[in-house]
């Protein structure tokens, strides 16, 4: 006889209660707690992946490696880490509208094409809805197939079918299993359909991909679990009126997590950005106080982008701090630098950091051209538009080294640039570069140097 179970479980972060709180005692988070009733049936058993595996020795040569699937788009490849990888299970996630379902079908299009049929699983739209937007993007395929169905079970019997290169689940959160009487979207369903979805990539060795939403936060909805679950978790990032898309990946077990793939939305659909770097220089002003170029890298890509700063009085007791692009911890700690080490004053101003065109960055050799970005503001005095500026900055005031600094330098060269502030110890790096190099050891001489104030 079947029992019927009651619990309580978090929304935010999947733990469980045996109670109802107004507050998640394991993530802190307020109002998160949702009450469900599972039903032990008693049939709920997993059978093996694969029936009849046995361990293999990892030097088998008789075991050839996985090749790569090509996507046919390129900045994908480099998120992906240079294509996806057989029996391999991918999120990707996104604010509502970004494009996550327009960048899976452009995939799916051109997998089915190359490869050969994809299964495009749509649990939120029907045949004609999904048919209307391929249409519209131009990915009509004989090739791709469409799905519409939201249980576990049904696609499984699909896709046991064979002959799919790759499946696509668009969302998970519409999925569910009857194995549990939660609602779909559930922490319950969705943590069990991601587990059925794993154990079919890598029992029937094909590419799953499965389309989250996200929560106000910005993280996947559902549980932390689901993240750990997957082989490979894609952001789709951008702002909803801006036509520049971010495909970021923060988890990949076969390979970088710190590439970036950049798309332009059009009416086409998605499209390449092949050269960002212009792309994010392409409206720079000039002559404005509080913008100054940094060349950063994003896994192995230097791209130009403009950091701005805008500093002003306040009539309110507390300055406002608003940082939009960067790490607002971060900005708080140039700030005290800048007050203590170099003699800005800049307590009692209102101060807004931001990174032109959307994008969001992480490394520490942001901290000179943020600094040097918010004493131009401060001062009005412009920083010259042929100067690029990188570099960490220390608790002392000191300048650090970062990473591939020839590469950024040479970026910088390759848009007209003519002068580069950066730390003394990357100067030997980047001598035969035709770029005038002016290597500093504290923020102070950067400021000096950036301002002419010398």
């Amino acid at each position: 006889m079947a029992k019927t179970k009651t619990t309580y479980v978090c929304q935010s972060c999947g733990a469980v209660s045996v109670r109802w709180a107004g507050r998640c005692e394991t993530c802190g988070e307020w109002n998160s707690i949702v009450e469900e009733q599972v039903i032990e049936t008693g049939t709920h058993v997993r059978p093996a992946i694969k029936d009849g595996a046995e361990p293999i020795a990892i030097t088998d040569r008789s075991q050839p490696p996985a090749e790569r699937i090509p996507t046919g788009i390129i900045e994908c490849d480099r998120v992906l880490g240079g294509g996806i990888v057989p029996g391999s299970l991918t999120l990707i996630g996104g604010d509502p509208g970004i494009g996550k379902s327009t960048l899976m079908l452009q995939v799916s299009h051109t997998v089915a094409e190359r490869v050969g049929p994809v299964l495009y699983v749509s649990g939120e739209e029907s045949f004609d809805q999904t048919r209307m937007r391929a249409g519209r993007l131009g990915t009509l395929s004989d090739s791709l197939m469409i799905f519409t169905e939201t249980s576990v079970d049904a696609v499984r019997k699909e896709i046991k079918k064979g002959g799919f290169s790759a499946v696509v689940v668009d969302s998970i959160q519409s999925m569910y299993t009857p194995d549990l009487a939660a609602v779909p979207g559930s922490i319950g369903q969705v943590r069990d359909c991601s587990n059925e979805f794993l154990r079919i990539a890598k029992g029937q060795n094909v590419p799953v991909f499965l389309v989250g939403h996200v929560t106000k936060e910005g993280s996947i909805a559902g549980p932390r679990l689901l993240e750990h679950l997957v082989d490979t978790v894609l952001y789709f990032e951008g702002e909803g009126k801006q036509a520049l898309r971010i495909l970021r990946s923060v988890k990949n077990r076969f390979g970088s997590t710190n590439e970036i793939g950049v798309f332009e939305m059009t009416e086409a659909g998605l499209q390449e950005v092949p050269n960002p770097s212009a792309l994010f220089l392409n409206e720079r002003p000039r002559g404005v106080s509080g913008s100054v170029v940094i060349p950063s890298i994003e896994g192995t890509r230097p791209l130009l982008v403009e950091v701005q700063a805008l500093v002003g009085d306040t009539p309110l007791a507390s300055p406002r701090r608003t940082v939009a692009g960067v790490n607002p911890n971060r900005v708080a700690l140039i700030l005290a630098v800048l007050e203590k080490r170099a003699g800005v004053h800049i307590s009692d101003k209102e101060v807004y950091v931001n990174v032109a065109g959307g994008v969001r960055l992480e490394e520490p050799a942001i901290d000179l051209a943020v600094a040097v970005a918010l004493a131009s503001s401060l001062l009005e005095a412009p920083v010259p538009s042929d100067i690029a500026v990188f570099g960490e900055i220390g608790l002392a005031g000191e300048v650090r080294a970062v990473d591939m600094a020839r590469s950024r330098v040479a970026e910088a060269s390759k848009f007209g640039f003519i002068k580069c502030i950066l730390p003394k110890s990357c100067a030997a790096d980047v001598r035969d570069v035709p770029v005038e190099i002016v290597p500093v050891t504290g923020v102070s001489s950067a400021i000096d140097v950036a301002l002419d104030r010398r």
